[in-house]
This record gives structure tokens, sequence and C-alpha cells, in this order.
């Protein structure tokens, strides 16, 4: 919700608490509300301000700000709920190409602490640079630490000069690195706080639940019901008392306790209506599962939740989770089970499928947001939540368009410093893009900026959902390769042609073992093995020895990663079973290793080990490869 201010004359920003605000210029007809602004101040307030407390001060000010525009000078303001609760401007009185331009500010005396004047100076010093502006000068009372303190603390050079009970500050302008971190790290903390209320309710009350079966709003109310929610939970609806044993109330105000989040599956022209009744009740989230929303509808929708200060996931959207939580708002069928896995999707229908896919491999969910419209809630929102969750370690997303590629690339580049993110690469074609933009009302983003955006951020891209499972399997099970060097080993010679074939098309390298490695090999493995690259065991190999050689590969200083093709054999002891848990042995270990089973009935599996690990296994050779 928050965006650069060039080129935006109004935009929606987060402060601190997690609350909206929005942040525009000023214009004539604001006289009167900025004026009402300085009125509201203690007159220690307006001393601070002003050097003096006499009101009239207040009145020029106002002139001054509303007045006709003019080069070398900007006002923006910050209003909440019609009023003005902050101010903030540069001027370059008599210079207006000068490169150095007064600042100055004000907040509501009942708004301090809540990051508006950081904010609105943060806006004023990206349009400052754009006009070529340089250095903000401003003077202050030393004793108005709080100004002070801001200055300070926006991660810009800042000299000060002392002269008996005044200080002049002068900000350099530059955006350096640590300036940015500043702002990305306050827009962050802001948006974790925001998304409280969406991911850990401690009441949530379904809208629209109705009594007949098959209504997508009863759904919601049993799957957050018959999953554990550990919250409070109602319903509304006026024509019940109870749905499925939950207590129903006629209206929003109506309820005894002001729901954290609100689920709205009411029809779309009662949208707009049900979710202004959320805001004025003082409801700090909505998830909108209804689809259908004409433009007008949508943008009353939207308008509604900043100007209340609602987060909003959806609309057209299947619902959310939280497992932590047991916290499961959504119409699938089924919840997943809880995990590591972070969520996020466009689509319900791949969300579904993710969810299921991900719950049978074993690493479960630890939140998901089916995103829908996505008009507010993003896949940076939740990459920013689960990067501070403490619980999830792998990231996986379904987008198909990106409302800020620029923060969506920052954002992901530094979670991916701290897990994997994953995506299904969805839009490819002219004929995906013209379906997405038909199923999401907003254009997929071409295929060479997202290939670009994704490679640039760390992110990998596949390009199915079987794809992204099979991708999951192994960055949740396994650690990362350092480079692209395979060793293959097999019990059936033509099963290592196979798995051959697949790991050179996939790009990966087979080095022939070193003398020293062959002759380590041999020594451990059955009589008829060939120790070459894929290498042979011999139909006979038993589980000691398998474990043996896959050991001694994997502390080989040119061996990156090991696939282990295997077939089932009467020979000896090497059941298939017994080949398996050669590679399940308890004992970390510091490569990647995966097997291959051709007679595996599902495309990807995670064998358990005793002390907990997985080995993925996958059902052919080309999967392990990518």
């Amino acid at each position: 919700m928050n965006d650069d201010m060039l080129g935006r004359p109004t935009t929606h920003a987060l402060l601190a608490d997690g609350t909206t605000v929005c942040v525009r210029p000023v214009e004539p007809d604001d006289h009167d509300r900025i004026r009402a602004l300085y009125d509201a101040m203690s007159p220690e307030n307006l001393r601070l301000r002003f050097f003096t407390a006499a009101r009239s001060s207040a009145g020029a000010a106002a002139d001054r700000a509303c007045g006709t525009p003019r080069p070398g000078h900007l006002a923006l303001l910050a209003e909440t709920g019609g009023q003005v609760v902050g101010l903030a401007e540069y001027d370059t009185p008599g210079a207006p190409d000068a490169d150095t331009a007064e600042v100055s500010l004000a907040v509501a005396d009942h708004l301090h602490h809540r990051g508006i004047g950081t904010l609105l100076v943060e806006h004023l010093v990206s349009a400052a640079r754009a006009t070529g502006i340089t250095t903000f000068t401003a003077e202050a009372l030393s004793e108005n630490h709080e100004v002070l303190r801001l200055f300070a603390g926006l991660g810009l050079r800042t000299a000060r000069h002392f002269d008996g009970p005044e200080v002049r500050c002068a900000i350099a302008l530059d955006q350096s690195d640590t300036y940015l971190t500043a702002v990305e790290e306050r827009a962050r903390t802001a948006d974790l706080v925001s998304l409280d209320p969406l991911l850990r309710p401690r009441t949530v009350a379904v809208v629209g639940a109705g009594r007949r079966p098959g209504s997508v709003g009863r759904a919601i109310l049993h799957q957050l019901r018959s999953g554990g929610y550990t919250g409070r939970l109602f319903a509304v609806n006026p024509a019940a008392r109870s749905i499925l044993g939950v207590p129903c109330h006629p209206s929003v105000d109506a309820l005894p306790a002001t729901p954290d989040l609100a689920v709205l599956a009411v029809p779309a022209a009662a949208v707009p209506g049900a979710a202004e009744e959320c805001g004025k009740a003082g409801v700090g989230a909505l998830v909108v599962v209804t689809g259908g929303l004409d433009a007008g509808q949508g943008r009353d929708l939207l308008d509604t939740c900043r100007s209340h200060g609602m987060r909003l996931v959806g609309p057209d959207c299947l619902g959310l989770a939280n497992t932590a939580h047991r916290l499961y708002a959504t119409f699938a069928a089924r919840p997943p089970s809880a995990g590591t896995a972070g969520v996020a999707v466009q689509s319900g229908g791949v969300g579904i499928a993710l969810l299921d896919g991900l719950s049978r491999l074993g690493i479960g969910v630890s939140s998901f947001a089916s995103l829908g419209a996505k008009y507010d809630v993003s896949g940076n929102d939740m990459l920013q939540w689960w990067e501070s969750d403490g619980r999830t370690d792998l990231a996986v997303l379904h987008l198909e368009s990106f409302g800020s590629p620029r923060a969506f690339s920052r954002t992901a580049r530094r979670v991916t410093r701290r897990m994997p993110v994953l995506t299904v690469d969805a839009g490819r074609t002219e004929a995906g893009r013209r379906a997405a933009a038909s199923h999401t009302a907003a254009a997929a983003t071409r295929t060479m900026t997202r290939a670009a955006l994704f490679t640039q951020a760390g992110v990998t891209a596949t390009r199915s959902c079987g794809e992204l499972l099979e991708t999951a399997a192994l960055l949740h099970a396994q650690p990362l390769p350092a480079g692209a060097r395979v060793a293959i080993v097999t019990n059936a010679g033509g099963v290592g042609v196979l798995t051959a074939d697949a790991c050179a098309e996939a790009g990966l390298q087979l080095p022939e073992p070193t003398p020293d490695l062959a002759a380590g090999l041999l020594a451990a493995l059955p009589g008829d093995a060939v120790a070459g690259n894929p290498v042979d065991t011999g139909a006979a190999v038993t589980e000691d020895q398998l474990a043996a050689c896959v050991d001694r590969l994997l502390r080989h200083r040119a061996v990156d990663a090991v696939v282990v093709a295997l077939v089932p054999t009467a020979l000896a002891a090497a059941t298939g079973d017994d080949l398996v848990r050669a590679l399940t042995r308890p004992g970390r270990r510091p490569k990647p290793v995966v097997a291959v089973r051709l007679e595996q009935a599902l495309p990807v599996e995670l064998l358990p080990a005793a002390d907990g690990t997985t080995v993925p296994s996958y059902a052919e050779p080309r999967a392990a490869a990518r």
C-alpha cells in the first residue's frame, strides 16, 4: 500500500501501528482543514513548531501551504477519516532552482510516535531528489527532541549546528544503502503489524454464513469450527440465531466483540456495504471470497478498506489459513497439515493443488493466502510475514501479475538470503497472459520481464505445480549443492543411462571419478561393479555396500550431489526396501542426495529416516535432474 509519490497524486501508506493514512499534495481547498490541524495543537506544540505559541503563526502556515503553486515548493499532507493529521513541506524561497530547501513538519498532537512525520518526510525526500534538491535544512528548538530524533533516524547524513536555544539541521538527500535499508525496515515493520489481525486474529466473524449446505460462507464457517480455531468465532446472518453451533448475529455491529478478521461471503452487490459496516465497527482486516465485483463495487471496497485502515485479501479468493492458530478460513475441501511452507497464490485451484501436495509430502504449511484479485495484500506482504514468523523455511508463490515489480524484487532478494523462494511461472505465453487477464483482471507480467525479475531476486521458477512440488521436496529435505557436478549411482545399467541423459539435458556435469575415488568405490562394492559415472553397483549390491558407496561420493571434493537410481531385485538382500534404508540411515549429509525409483507410484515422495530427516525420491530421472 506504500507507493512512490512521484507520478502518483495520492497514495495510501501504512503507519508504524499498522493503520493506514492517505498521503497527497496539498490543494487550495485544504486550507480550513490544515488550519484545524494547527488549531487543535496545544500551546506547547505550537511553540515547538513555530517558536511561538501565537495562533497567528498557524494561519500564516496554512496560507503558505495552500497558496498558488510555485517552483521550488511542495506541501504534502496525511489524512485519515477525512481529517488532516500531518503536514510537511519544503521550499526554496527566492531561488526555485536551488539545490537546498527548507523543510518543515507538523503532526496532530494525539498521533505522535505513529510514524506520520517520518512517512511524510520520506515522500518529500523522494520528490525533492527528482527536482535536483540535494539538501534539506531545518531549524528547531534544541528542546524539540521528537523532531530532532526524527531527522536523525531517517538514515540520511545529518549535521547539527547549535546556536543558543536553536538547532540548525542540514540533511543530505543522497540515497545511500543506509537510507534505503532504513526506509525498507520501517515499511516492513508497519506491514507486519498491519497483517497481525489478518493472520493472528483473536476473533473471527463470517459475514454471510448461510444455513443452506453447499454455500461458501457455511463451508468456511465449518472449516473454522471443525479445524479447532483457537479464538472466538461468530457468524453474521439476520435470519439465523445459530449456524453449525456457532452463535449468529444480525449484523457486525451487533456482535458482542469486535472481530479482528471478517470473512465476507455475501453477493457482490452487498460487498461494499458489508465492508463499510465492518470498517465502522473497527474490524482490522477483511477476506472477501466473493467474486464478480464490477469496477464501481471494487473501487468502493478498496476505498472503504483504506479509509478505515483494514487490510484486504481478495476479492474472488479461496481464503487464508494459519496452521499455528488453527485458522482455516477457506472453502478448500481439506485443511492443510501444519508445517513449514508458506504459500500465496492468485488462483484458488492452484492453491488447493499446492496445499494438498505439500501436505501429502509431509512438508506441510505454516500459513496460506489466496490473493485472488489482489486489491491489497500481495505476495510481497506474505514474503515479509514468512521472513519474520519464526516457522516458515520455504516460500511458495503463484503470481500471475506483479503490482510493483521493483518492490517484489527488493523484498524477494532479501528473503531468499534466509529461505528458498519457489514460484510457478504462470502466463509464459500470449495465450496464458490473456487467460490471466480474464482470470484476475490484471495483465500478467511479460515473460522476459518476469524471467529477469526472478533471476535478479533469486527466485526459483518452475513451469508447473508438479515441478514446483518436486523442487520443494528437494529444498525442504536436502542441503543446497555447491555446484553442478553430479555423481549417479545405480543397480541397473539401463536406468543409469536414462538418468545420465536426464542430468546432461538439465545442464548438469557428470565428471568421471578420479583414480583414488574409483579405487575406493570398487573396494566397497561387489566384484562386478563398474566405477564410472554412473557408478554401476551391480544387481546384488547390499544395503551396507550401497550406503558406503554413497557416503564415499558425498565426501569427495569433486562431487556436489548424488542421484541414486534404484530398481528392486530378488538377489541377495537387495530388495527395494533394503536399498532405501541405505539412503535414509541417520546422520546429516553435507551434500544433497536424491533417489530415482521407476516403480514408484507417485511423482515424488519424501522417504523418512529414523532421525527425522528425509530423502526425496522421484518416479523418473528427468524430475530428479530438474
